[in-house]
């Protein structure tokens, strides 16, 4: 096999790789909503990127969650229901709180250093007028625990994990956009690690994930009455 053949496929990797990017973003900033269809050949025409590129990318981010496939129906932008919603939640709590006793092992403070690194670029945008900006610095903070907890099997969970969670604040940032209980929240996270109070950092989680994912699904059940 040349050189030139092996080189090939890096490119259209890195084109997929950008639509994937792009597809997120516009989930994100809500160019794309839950419930979404997603059709090859306009995505090809939108993008300007070969049908092939874009059935990959596609295909990726249903392996990933972030889109639904329907039969007969095709691919949408994935949508939780309420009890998908604190059933994450409750996942998310536990591998969080997995992660962050792990990260406390570490008596040299290396692994904290990595989520106060995180947390720092989180605050440093936190008034930032782009979505998707805030958005990667908070998914950021997120991988942060589970990166600095250095646990393999988090890590594999990390990219399912992502697309669940991009899906969720999707549809939090729609009912509601308040990114000074945002910031609120997650400081209470890293004051609670820096406590080392395991019992402290379990109520901070409560409060991030598990009360965020009630009113996220109390806000959700009013917007359906109105409709």
């Amino acid at each position: 096999m040349s050189d030139r053949s092996t080189l090939s496929p890096v490119a259209s990797v890195s084109r997929r790789d950008a639509v994937m990017k792009e597809i997120r973003r516009a989930i994100v900033v809500g160019t794309l909503k839950p419930g979404d269809k997603l059709t090859e050949v306009k995505l090809s025409s939108m993008l300007n990127v070969s049908r092939p590129t874009i059935r990959e990318a596609l295909t990726q981010l249903a392996q990933e969650g972030l889109l639904v496939q329907e039969p007969y129906r095709g691919l949408r932008v994935a949508t939780l229901r309420p009890s998908e919603i604190m059933d994450i939640a409750k996942a998310r709590t536990a591998l969080d709180m997995l992660a962050a006793a792990t990260i406390l092992e570490d008596t040299t403070g290396r692994r904290l250093a990595m989520v106060e690194a995180a947390w720092d670029e989180y605050r440093r945008i936190a008034s930032y007028p782009d979505p998707a900006v805030l958005h990667e610095a908070h998914i950021a903070f997120h991988r942060s625990f589970w990166v600095a907890s250095e646990n393999a099997l988090l890590l594999r969970f990390w990219p399912v994990t992502e697309a669940h969670l991009t899906i969720a604040l999707a549809q939090d940032q729609a009912a509601r956009a308040d990114p000074a209980r945002a910031l609120e929240i997650h400081e209470q996270l890293v004051r609670s690690m820096r406590s080392g109070d395991m019992e402290a950092i379990e109520a901070a989680f409560a409060v991030h994930t598990l009360d965020s994912a009630e009113q996220l699904i109390k806000l959700l059940e009013q917007q359906e009455e109105t409709v």
